[in-house]
């Protein structure tokens, strides 16, 4: 269980900027949570301006700190806008070069790539926005390499996330890379959300809520959690479901904007992470138990979707030391 964190996160609110997201990050990186034992993080939000009115007139947000707060963030998180014509301010596009300089991670929000790329920080790097804000991002910032339809890109120590949700997805991510994936895990059932959306999923989604209830993949996601251990197949879910192969994928395209077979591969991975994280050495049994098959198949996973092999992984969130 993790311990009381010294990571300070902070989150730079600008004139206009975007509630939700700021919503977000709060919930995320901000709230006491019992259940994990303490705070995830030292959480802090900080304005230019004493007083800060929020997107649309909604509301004036005041009593925070000053930018000077982001000279001691691990994390900051910069403002969005609605208007990505209007250009940030030069002090807090100062601020953000700083916190780059002295190695702290950045992260973008929707529009908050915008802020990043106007900082600099973004030149020679990978980086997602607001699918309709594509054209307009590559005109503006033709030294940044745009991923315009994915949820987040983690490119290392610059994190940026594409349409408002998707700030969601980029927390957990976060969360998940700093405590494992137990601990995400927890946080996303609090939150009542999806638990692991990769980063490469597409972010228009034609039909994100089923017309007929009956169409739901709740009963065969959920079966399908449950036998993780045996050789599923695309078509075993299709079985399951009572539908095609073809009709599978497109319910599966539409609900959730990832194909079956990724993912079934995506839970596969997230469940050896608990298990390296609750204690297991042998690879050979984690394969097995997830239904990866081999060690070798297990290492190649892990280290595509954490970045990490199983041995990093265990050194990092197991409670107890690799023997």
């Amino acid at each position: 269980m993790p311990q009381e964190s010294s990571h300070r996160v902070v989150v730079i609110v600008d004139e206009n900027s975007n509630p939700f997201e700021l919503g977000c990050a709060t919930e995320i990186f901000g709230l006491h949570r019992p259940e994990l034992g303490g705070h995830l993080y030292d959480f802090r939000l900080c304005s230019p301006t004493p007083g800060t009115t929020m997107r649309d007139g909604f509301f004036t947000l005041t009593g925070v700190d000053t930018l000077a707060a982001t000279d001691h963030a691990d994390t900051l998180i910069v403002p969005n806008r609605p208007n990505i014509d209007t250009p940030r301010r030069p002090d807090v596009l100062d601020a953000i070069r700083r916190a780059h300089t002295r190695g702290a991670r950045l992260v973008g929000f929707c529009s908050g790539a915008f802020t990043l790329a106007e900082a600099g920080v973004l030149d020679g790097r990978r980086a997602t926005a607001h699918w309709q804000w594509a054209d307009e991002f590559r005109t503006r910032f033709p030294k940044v390499t745009l991923e315009p339809d994915v949820l987040f890109v983690d490119d290392g120590d610059i994190l940026t996330s594409a349409g408002s949700a998707a700030a969601l997805d980029l927390g957990l991510h976060l969360v998940r890379r700093d405590h494992g994936a137990q601990v995400a895990t927890s946080v996303s059932r609090r939150l009542v959300f999806a638990a692991h959306r990769d980063g490469g999923q597409r972010q228009f989604v034609e039909r994100p809520v089923p017309q007929i209830p009956d169409e739901s993949l709740a009963p065969v996601l959920q079966w399908a959690q449950q036998h993780l251990d045996t050789p599923l197949t695309v078509t075993d879910l299709a079985t399951k479901a009572a539908v095609s192969p073809a009709t599978l994928h497109r319910r599966f395209q539409a609900q959730l904007g990832t194909t079956p077979l990724a993912w079934l591969t995506g839970e596969r991975v997230t469940l050896a992470c608990r298990l390296l994280e609750l204690g297991e050495q042998r690879l050979d049994v984690i394969a097995r138990r997830t239904g990866l098959g081999t060690a070798a198949n297990l290492r190649a996973l892990m280290r595509r979707d954490t970045g990490l092999t199983p041995t990093q992984y265990r050194r990092r969130f197991s409670p107890a030391p690799a023997r």
